[in-house]
């Protein structure tokens, strides 16, 4: 069931842009005792560089969408066998591997009619482009102005699947990980 019929998933995804400070937030998160799963991309990429694997963004990036699809599926499967009644926070999702899958093969943004809006939490929140944190790393190498195209990807996909999407504030880390928690919880008043 979804979030408005009544019982709200407890799997919740950060999203947005890459190096806005999602896997930060994630950890703060953590910190504070939440279950959270890790972004499928990075796992992907940090698997394929130790063992020498072509599914890399920049190598092979059909190969690379379809591991995190696949990942990404894997991760709400797991997440639904949990018990408990947790928040469950997710370093993207399902919805990400998706709408990068479709961009790179040209179709238009899947709707809500496919039925994956029911897995997650109706609200999502996204990072901003940060520019005066943006880094490049070995999973990383892409640049800002590719990281922001798909931020605005995101910001459109994921309303199209009826998901509420709310901004993170760009601020200290303590204060965005109030910043979730608090929205959350008003959800639930």
């Amino acid at each position: 069931m979804n979030a408005r019929g009544g019982q709200a998933p407890r799997c919740v995804v950060i999203s947005g842009c890459s190096g806005g400070g999602k896997s930060t937030l994630l950890a703060e998160l953590a910190r504070r005792g939440h279950a959270v799963v890790e972004e499928p991309g990075r796992r992907i990429v940090e698997a394929q560089l130790q063992r020498g694997g072509q599914a890399l963004p920049w190598i092979d990036l059909r190969a690379f969408l379809l591991r995190a699809v696949e990942l990404a599926q894997t991760d709400l499967a797991s997440a639904g066998a949990q018990g408990g009644a947790g928040w469950i926070f997710f370093d993207r999702g399902l919805i990400d591997a998706q709408t990068a899958l479709r961009h790179l093969e040209g179709h238009p943004l899947a709707g809500a009619a496919n039925g994956a809006a029911q897995h997650y939490h109706h609200r999502v929140f996204l990072t901003p482009p940060w520019p005066e944190i943006y880094v490049q790393d070995d999973a990383r190498r892409h640049d800002l102005a590719s990281a922001t195209q798909e931020y605005e990807r995101l910001l459109a996909a994921y309303p199209s699947r009826g998901y509420d999407v709310t901004l993170v504030p760009k601020t200290d880390v303590a204060a965005r990980a109030d910043f979730v928690l608090r929205t959350l919880r008003d959800d639930l008043s």
